[in-house]
């Protein structure tokens, strides 16, 4: 006869996972799929991922019915099993990261349009901090927003605004070049696609 004792060690032989963990781990790679859909092609081609798993990612980008796209990303969850998730996760955290940091540098570069064109001390302290800068074309784009602001609102083109801030912009990245990164590059990439 059976003792409680050898009840326990008998459960003790179930060293795999239950169900429930399976299934969390599953929607997990399933997720970590969708956020694949998110990198372009310039980012998968290093993660060296199988061709059917690609060919399965290149599918999903194009289903546009809801069913079907549930479906493939289940797909992609179950081919995801196969691979290392870690480099996958570390593109991914990376290519957010980026954008994170472009999305940072465009506000940036807007607030100091904003307070370029609000005070003049502001112009002085965007010459300070960024030597060499094209002072005459700055003081030029600055009078020329300023001038465009006090129009009447029907009457205003926005040309000077959108030049002023491209040119920061321009000036903030000729500084700092990290500012933007590879995201943008690879923006270009998926505007290409």
């Amino acid at each position: 006869m059976r003792t409680q004792e050898d009840l326990h060690d008998e459960d003790d032989d179930f060293d795999r996972p239950s169900k429930s963990q399976l299934k969390r781990e599953s929607h997990v790679l399933q997720s970590l799929g969708e956020d694949l859909l998110t990198l372009p092609a310039s980012r998968l081609e290093p993660l060296n991922l199988p061709e059917i798993l690609l060919d399965a990612l290149r599918m999903a980008k194009k289903i546009t019915s809801h069913e079907g796209r549930r479906r493939q990303m289940q797909y992609i969850g179950k081919l995801m099993r196969r691979v290392d998730p870690e480099p996958i996760r570390q593109a991914v955290a990376a290519y957010k990261l980026g954008h994170a940091k472009d999305s940072l540098a465009l506000h940036e570069s807007e607030a100091w349009r904003e307070r370029l064109l609000a005070d003049d001390n502001a112009l002085q302290s965007f010459i300070a901090e960024h030597a060499g800068i094209d002072v005459q074309q700055l003081r030029s784009l600055v009078r020329a927003a300023r001038k465009d602001a006090a129009n009447e609102p029907e009457k205003r083109s926005g040309r000077a605004f959108r030049e002023l801030f491209q040119f920061i912009k321009t000036e903030r990245l000729r500084v700092n070049p990290t500012a933007e990164g590879e995201s943008a590059e690879d923006a270009d990439e998926d505007e290409q696609a």
